[in-house]
């Protein structure tokens, strides 16, 4: 079995997005490491390995500086409750480090309780400044922060001189403009390549052609492609680029791939291209089978793993692909135009296993997500049938990578995995998730799955993963609040639609006793599951959601102590809960 959790709390906030690929730094790492990333093109460059036995991760951040350099972990992404390590190299050559906790937008304070960051070794060369340093990923230190899985938030700062040594502590000297953040996940970063290294691979894309965005607040555009005439023989795609428009990064939302069920037919010289709403119809067939994708903050270019290919064309049944670009525009601009797209890199032979990708989570729907307003904890469970992974291969599936998406409200987005009734793993957990920074994650390890018995302030509850070998009958799995259910809640005699269950929830007064009912309804409401493809999807009444043995409750333990974690989260925000049964 496995469950999918999403904490999901009211988050919303409007943030230009930058992209980071160089490394600039003149001055080579003192050892290899798993990760890198530029913070600030000649400024700022940072390494890191994640050590999972030890819960310990090692950082080197290189900055263009003589002076003091700092590195931090933020909640939020500024200075308040940042735990901070701020270094330098002395006259003597040796390495300083101060363990800092900023309390505010002020100087942070010596963290007196303990001393949680650790200099390995340092220099200077070429104007720049290079230290290695440590930390637990979680402390115990009540002025430290966790560097949770999923996507953290990091701030970076320098100043042009050592701190003065004569003074108490070391104090340091204000930054002034120089400092920066940056959304990484530190623990599942999918480091994305150079684009030089598929230089010589044939290519094909999928774009927009100047499209003029509408002057609303949220638009969903549709664009079916064929695939290319010319791949009479089935290729395989080794990785994809998305192409934003660098004037629009802060319009595109979100892009999603869908394949086209098989049995979808177009005319090839008029294919729909326009509001999804207006070809709603046409596209019921290319609205599931999610292919791929990439949401705001993501990084443009993604390598596939290197046994696996993404088929395309010759005798692959998959014909037509859907393009659905999602426009956010809450200033209600006009006159943009845009060509977003996304560019496919070919091999020359095609690799020992072909990719699929498989969605889980609850319908995209009000059926099955409403929420009341103002809410602190609310949770909704979802649940695959047993009979979904009855169609996985015998030897099971491998999956290979994470890409939770939710909307405004998305927090944490979490999977876990069960067998035998008891959960024995995490699949991925986005402890931290950011709206506006939304990561396609690489697994540590790759993870065996075995078989067994739309507005931005819509909400959207999924997590889409990357496995092989491809199963060409599974897409989805998901459920929604059975019709049964509304019926008794609205007490009306027909199933309601859609449009129904909305105008109903809009006429109701939300008091604090109406909000913890309504959690009652979502804990007792039957569910509807269902799993399959378009055009082919199964469905079954799920009357009761099964329970399971919970993962013991997350410990922080070192020298200084042991905190529970994981309760702390159940009382803070809403979840979203998926269970597949392996079992």
């Amino acid at each position: 079995m496995m469950w999918t959790y999403s904490i999901i709390q009211i988050y919303a906030s409007l943030l230009l997005i930058y992209q980071y690929n160089a490394i600039t730094s003149p001055i080579p790492p003192f050892v290899e490491y798993a990760h890198s990333a530029e913070l600030q093109t000649n400024v700022a460059d940072l390494w890191w390995s994640v050590n999972d036995t030890q819960q310990e991760i090692t950082f080197e951040l290189h900055i263009r500086s003589l002076g003091w350099i700092a590195l931090g972990i933020s909640p939020a992404g500024g200075m308040k409750g940042a735990d901070i390590a701020i270094m330098w190299v002395d006259s003597q050559g040796k390495v300083v480090l101060q363990d800092r906790y900023a309390s505010g937008e002020s100087k942070p304070m010596i963290d007196d309780t303990t001393q949680d960051w650790f200099a390995l070794q340092g220099r200077e060369q070429n104007g720049w400044t290079a230290i290695q340093f440590k930390r637990l990923l979680d402390t115990c230190d009540p002025m430290d922060y966790t560097i949770k899985s999923g996507t953290n938030n990091l701030i970076f700062a320098y100043g042009l001189v050592d701190p003065d040594s004569t003074q108490s502590n070391g104090d340091i000297t204000y930054h002034d403009t120089r400092r920066g953040s940056r959304r990484i996940p530190l623990r599942s970063y999918n480091d994305p390549p150079s684009e030089g290294k598929f230089a010589n691979l044939e290519t094909f894309e999928w774009r927009l052609n100047n499209y003029l965005v509408p002057s609303t607040d949220t638009t969903y555009h549709c664009k079916v492609h064929k695939a290319p005439s010319h791949l009479t023989t089935r290729r395989h795609s080794i990785a994809h680029k998305m192409i934003i428009d660098p004037a629009n990064i802060d319009l595109v939302h979100h892009l999603l791939l869908y394949e086209c069920d098989p049995a979808a037919v177009f005319d090839e010289k008029n294919l729909p291209d326009g509001l999804c709403d207006d070809f709603a119809e046409k596209l019921e067939l290319c609205s599931s089978n999610i292919a791929t994708g990439w949401a705001v903050g993501g990084d443009f270019l993604l390598e596939f793993p290197q046994e696996a290919g993404y088929p395309i064309g010759g005798d692959f049944p998959v014909k037509y692909y859907l393009l659905q670009m999602h426009y956010d525009n809450p200033r209600l601009q006009s006159g943009r135009r845009d060509s977003s797209g996304i560019r496919f890199y070919l091999s020359n032979e095609l690799r020992g296993q072909e990719l699929g990708f498989l969605t889980l989570g609850t319908s995209s729907s009000v059926k099955a997500l409403a929420i009341p307003p103002k809410v602190n904890n609310f949770i909704i469970d979802s649940y695959c049938l047993p009979e979904a992974t009855q169609n996985f291969p015998k030897d099971g599936i491998t999956v290979t990578a994470a890409f939770p998406h939710t909307h405004l409200q998305g927090k944490t987005v979490w999977s876990k995995l069960i067998r035998n009734g008891v959960a024995v793993q995490y699949l991925f957990n986005a402890d931290a998730f950011d709206f506006n920074y939304q990561f396609n994650h690489r697994l540590p390890e790759p993870i065996k799955l075995y078989p067994g018995g739309e507005k931005t302030k819509n909400e959207m509850c999924l997590n889409m993963f990357t496995y092989y070998p491809r199963m060409n009958d599974m897409y989805m799995c998901a459920t929604v609040n059975h019709p049964s259910a509304w019926k008794k809640q609205m007490n009306v005699s027909e199933a309601p639609s859609s449009a129904a269950i909305q105008r109903w929830l809009q006429n109701i007064t939300w008091t604090h006793e109406l909000k913890e009912q309504w959690q009652q309804f979502y804990n007792n409401a039957p569910r509807r599951g269902f799993y399959g493809r378009s055009g082919q999807f199964h469905s079954k009444e799920i009357k009761v959601l099964p329970s399971y043995k919970d993962l013991p409750s997350e410990t922080c333990q070192n020298s200084t102590g042991t905190r529970e974690t994981l309760n702390l989260f159940l009382m803070l925000a809403l979840f979203c809960q998926l269970l597949i049964s392996n079992s």
